[in-house]
């Protein structure tokens, strides 16, 4: 005899698809949660030493719209899927991720910083991977 729930369970994403999914989600939102607590806690001039060398050549309203993006996304990306409340959400802050990273790679090459791009693109497909894992591969159910 079959088991009833065998085409249930073959459905379901392996334990390695939600560990490597989450791995990548902590990420993102360290990095960009401290991105963005730095750009919003910060001086320009405190930013430059640290690598930031556009923040002083773009209007500080911007850095901090920046900044207040990567906190929103760093929360989104964990805070849905963590707590199972609108976890529809956790795609659509990765989105936000690559949307932000697209645009970054772009203002980067205008200004001639190639040496940052590689970084830009990883940030980028670890941002596609979650978008990808999350809206298709192994999408998480609300608990409401």
């Amino acid at each position: 005899m079959s088991n009833p729930n065998s085409a249930v369970l073959s459905t379901r994403p392996g334990l390695g698809w939600q560990i490597g999914l989450w791995i990548a989600q902590l990420l993102l939102a360290g990095f960009y949660g401290l991105a963005g607590f730095m750009k919003t806690t910060m001086t320009p001039e405190q930013l430059v030493p640290i690598g930031l060398n556009y923040a002083v050549d773009i209007p500080h309203w911007l850095l901090l719209f920046i900044g207040a993006c990567e906190i929103a996304g760093a929360i989104g990306i964990v805070l849905p899927a963590a707590t199972r409340i609108a976890p529809s959400l956790t795609p659509l802050a990765a989105l936000g991720f690559v949307a932000l990273q697209v645009l970054a790679i772009g203002f980067h090459i205008m200004r001639g910083e190639a040496h940052s791009l590689a970084f830009n693109v990883v940030l980028l497909a670890l941002a596609a991977f979650v978008l990808w894992g999350r809206a298709w591969k192994a999408p998480l159910r609300g608990r409401l």
